[in-house]
């Protein structure tokens, strides 16, 4: 195990008490030093940007400092990629809005089944221009997309696809790399859910050549906050959704109506200074860049020992059906795993892990279009347990201890 694990603790105090915090994927914990950069900013900058007097110099430093360093997560070429807003959710409904006006009746956005609503939903009201809406459907067997089936939906009038790096319910990684260059070949863009990707792997949006790519800072060590990429091309070609004075040169600020919030901006910089620290305990030298690499393979690796117990404990009972890889060591498994259990009402195996001090969360989790054609509302939805590295191997058995007593009641 490669990872510092007191160390990794130690940056998230809320762990230091008796839960054992396994619902990530709807939220992680938060790191000391964003809610550090939080105070600070409070305490030192709390004062409107623009004036020329030094402390709103200093707060433009520190707001500039976080998009700074979030580009730096996603290997943005240009700091003005970085879109800040509350959440994916409002973020990707913003970039719908501003794309709009590029859309003409006929034209063609394809989504998938496996998504969060929150990159199918703000597509789908584009049905109102006209727009036709294609589902690309996922492989009934596997629950994975397949570029043949994508291939057959695509013609000369798809503008979009809009797909998700990770599904949040069955935590299966997309090849975005892949489905980026084919879909760029046929002359369209791309829209990538990264929210159950971002806490586990490195992101590249440059490797990847991706248009937009969202991700909720919340769900990734930070502060209620979140982080669009806009290629910077695509980025001037958007409509403003600020004041009609803000033009379409004026980026990213004509994404971020009202202004971005500051100190939350500023407090998610930490996120990557901690990853940078993990880089450096693994021997990483050289760019920030490089040091968060190769603490995400640390990370994954980890995150790999928790899952295959998980998994290989599931897999031994013959009462669970687990929902997307099964292997908790195939590298396109991030430790997300949902599955429902034979005659078992999901909520009522929550509430029972409640009492023993185990978070973890049932429902649909917002996928519901995915959860509906697996009819998972016959359990009450599904069970899922979302695993991240501050997770250790004591909290895992735990959890199975704890399962093994409430799925024989």
């Amino acid at each position: 195990m490669a990872l510092d694990m007191n160390y990794v603790r130690n940056q998230f105090p809320s762990l230091k008490n008796e839960w054992a915090f396994m619902d990530n994927a709807g939220g992680s914990q938060i790191l000391k030093g964003c809610v550090d950069n939080i105070n600070t900013y409070y305490y030192s900058n709390n004062v409107q940007l623009g004036g020329s007097y030094d402390a709103s110099k200093a707060a433009a430093n520190a707001f500039g400092e976080g998009r700074k360093k979030i580009a730096t997560l996603f290997n943005a070429a240009h700091t003005n990629e970085i879109v800040f807003g509350p959440s994916t959710t409002v973020l990707l409904q913003f970039l719908s809005k501003s794309m709009a006006s590029q859309f003409k009746a006929g034209d063609e956005v394809i989504v998938t089944i496996t998504d969060h609503e929150s990159n199918i939903g703000p597509w789908v009201w584009l049905e109102e221009r006209g727009v036709i809406i294609k589902f690309w459907p996922m492989n009934e067997e596997t629950y994975e997309l397949e570029l043949d089936t994508l291939d057959a939906l695509m013609t000369e009038k798809t503008k979009l696809v809009a797909f998700t790096h990770v599904s949040n319910l069955l935590g299966t990684i997309n090849n975005v790399k892949e489905i980026t260059a084919f879909v760029h070949a046929r002359d369209a863009l791309v829209c990538v859910d990264a929210v159950a990707y971002a806490p586990h792997r490195a992101i590249d949006v440059l490797d990847w050549n991706v248009d937009f790519y969202a991700l909720s800072l919340y769900k990734t060590y930070g502060p209620h906050h979140a982080a669009l990429y806009c290629r910077h091309d695509h980025l001037q070609e958007l409509d403003g959704l600020y004041h009609y004075f803000y033009g379409k040169d004026k980026v990213p600020a004509k994404m971020e109506p009202g202004n971005a919030n500051y100190e939350l901006s500023f407090a998610s910089g930490a996120i990557v200074d901690y990853l940078v620290t993990l880089g450096e305990q693994a021997g990483a030298t050289g760019s920030n860049r490089k040091k968060l690499e190769a603490a995400f393979v640390d990370i994954e690796e980890q995150e790999t020992i928790l899952c295959k117990l998980v998994l290989n404990y599931l897999q031994k009972r013959n009462d669970c059906s687990i929902l997307g890889i099964k292997d908790g060591s195939d590298p396109r498994k991030v430790p997300t795993i949902a599955f429902t259990v034979h005659n078992k009402d999901s909520e009522q195996i929550c509430l029972s892990m409640d009492k023993h001090k185990i978070a973890i969360r049932f429902g649909d989790f917002h996928a519901r279009r995915l959860s509906d054609h697996l009819v998972l509302n016959k359990n009450n939805g599904a069970v899922r347990i979302s695993l991240t590295h501050y997770n250790t191997v004591e909290e895992v058995a735990k959890l199975l201890a704890s399962l093994d007593e409430v799925l024989a009641e």
